[in-house]
């Protein structure tokens, strides 16, 4: 039978404390203190309530407590501190009861709240025009992380990777890999202006020259230009897909910016807002009155050539989104596309969708260091650091983890130095020994002999390092579900490096199999509970659990 839940009781408790002290009716906020000194819940209400009691919130705060009922005996003890602060610790039997059921669960952490609400984060949707970034890898690992804790806790979440295979980059492409192709049977053809120079568009040229020699040489410029384009447009594309799926991301859509243009979406969507009366001709071209919903100013949807803005045609890509039965919308995006969110979000009100129902994080940018220096730029790719270069040297477990273990809004410094380690310093390889300790610790357990059953008693485990590991593992729900909300994948990182620092501080206190059997099958009970819940946030995560190091 699954515990109490602490808040929910602690919530009910003070509020019939209040009640019954002062006759009045109050919400009660319950959060975790920052130090376990302060015991495992507090609440501030007897200071919120100082001011309508004309009362000292002590004296608020000791009445609370002398009428708080506990007829499931969940406190050991509920104190005052500080000015009213009034902390509760809860019982040992509790924390073991908790054990017996995190035992329980064959996928901790899992939850229904979610409701199977449809939702999609589009993330990565990377130019094909280029390798895939080290800002790509972060905004990989993260928007895949995000994904899975969504589903963890009842969403019906998808992955989506937006391919902008249509337009001026692809053409400028073209342009690029045709110079190159001509290069190599003696031409001068120059580069465009705003073309793509990096090494990889020499590769492309000769991998093109390869299969189909001096075919494109006679013909055309621009009928090469498109030709030898679209066929590097596929190579790209099919290395961004071997790319991801190396980096264990699946998504379950690739969609193509060509397939909106081919079946006129775009237009579409001009012509339901030009009948809202949301545009306007000027200059020769149409504007949306994107500033009537928030944005610092209109935008053009129709060059006066006639030409689709980008921005229309995202538009209609969103649109789309919603025609497929999606009810929330989270795209990650670049640094650079910060400015973008509101004339987006303007487009999707003006069309009749919800303001909250489109969101956008930013994913800031990575330096990667390496002898605490800023790494050069690439030599292959021209003006970036590829994600198969980080992950060639790191390793994709570690690349994950460092991607994933800072908040989305913070620029990240990714260390390679540390990512190498296999010492306690690196957090990855903490985390895995934690692991691979207790498996081993397990295994030794079974050797000697030592078999737990499923209703051990573990009313022995008193030691603090015991009871601390346990409330550890506890706030593995929580977490999950925090994280979820706040969409910040970070959270779960932080939550295993604490973890594995809570184990190891058990490990070096206690010794897990020792002459006094009882003790040592408690122990082992609480040891596999830890190592199940390490195990089932590194799946999270997608980075593997070894049973040996």
């Amino acid at each position: 039978m699954k515990p109490l839940v602490p808040e929910q009781y602690i919530k009910e408790k003070t509020s019939n404390a209040v009640k019954k002290a002062f006759d009045i009716e109050v919400s009660i906020s319950v959060e975790r203190p920052r130090q376990d000194s302060f015991g495992d819940f507090a609440t501030t209400s007897a200071l919120a309530l100082a001011r309508e009691l004309k009362m000292a919130p002590r004296k608020i705060a000791e009445a609370i407590r002398d009428n708080i009922s506990d007829e499931n005996q969940l406190f050991d003890e509920i104190t005052i501190d500080g000015p009213g602060f009034i902390n509760f610790r809860l019982s040992r039997t509790y924390w073991h009861s908790v054990l017996q059921w995190i035992r329980s669960q064959d996928d901790p952490g899992r939850s229904a709240w979610g409701n199977g609400e449809k939702r999609q984060i589009e993330f990565v949707s990377a130019n094909p025009t280029g390798p895939l970034n080290v800002v790509s890898a972060r905004a990989a690992a993260v928007g895949d992380v995000l994904v899975s804790l969504l589903e963890k806790v009842g969403f019906a979440a998808e992955r989506e990777y937006y391919i902008n295979d249509a337009g001026r980059q692809i053409r400028l492409l073209g342009a690029s890999v045709a110079a190159r192709y001509m290069a190599l049977f003696g031409s001068d053809d120059k580069i465009p202006e705003d073309g793509y120079a990096g090494e990889y568009i020499i590769e492309l040229a000769k991998e093109l020259k390869d299969e189909f020699g001096r075919k494109w040489v006679e013909t055309a410029p621009d009928e090469r230009s498109h030709a030898l384009g679209q066929m590097a447009l596929k190579k790209m594309i099919q290395a961004h897909k071997k790319a991801m799926k190396n980096y264990r991301v699946d998504f379950q859509s690739w969609f193509h910016e060509s397939v909106l243009r081919e079946n006129d979406a775009h237009l579409e969507i001009l012509n339901r807002l030009k009948q809202a009366g949301f545009t306007s001709e000027k200059d020769g071209a149409i504007w949306f009155h994107s500033s009537e919903f928030g944005d610092a100013k209109d935008r053009v949807l129709m060059t006066r050539e006639g030409e689709p803005t980008y921005f229309l045609v995202d538009i209609s890509y969103h649109e789309d989104k919603y025609k497929r039965g999606f009810t929330h919308l989270l795209d990650l995006w670049g640094p650079d596309h910060h400015g973008y969110i509101d004339r987006m979000a303007a487009a999707l009100q003006a069309l009749g969708h919800e303001k909250e129902s489109f969101g956008v994080r930013i994913i800031q940018q990575v330096s990667m260091l390496r002898n605490g220096e800023v790494v050069k730029m690439s030599k292959r790719a021209g003006n970036i650091i590829e994600m198969d270069e980080v992950l060639g040297e790191v390793g994709v477990d570690a690349a994950r983890f460092f991607f994933v273990m800072r908040k989305l809004d913070s620029p990240l410094e990714f260390d390679i130095d540390l990512a190498q380690k296999k010492t306690d310093e690196n957090p990855v390889f903490y985390i895995q020994y934690a692991h691979a300790r207790m498996h081993n610790i397990i295994l030794h357990a079974e050797r000697e002999g030592i078999h737990i059953s499923e209703d051990e008693d573990i009313s022995v485990l008193s030691a603090p390092e015991e009871i601390s590991l346990i409330k550890k593992c506890a706030e593995y729900n929580y977490v999950i579900s925090r994280a979820a909300r706040d969409l910040e994948p970070h959270q779960i990182t932080n939550y295993l490096i604490e973890l594995a620092g809570t184990f190891h501080g058990f490990y070096q206190k206690h010794r897990v199999v020792s002459e006094d059997e009882d003790v040592s099958k408690a122990r082992l009970v609480l040891v596999e509970c830890t190592r199940n819940v390490i195990k089932n946030a590194l799946s999270l995560l997608k980075i593997s659990a070894p049973e040996r190091m």
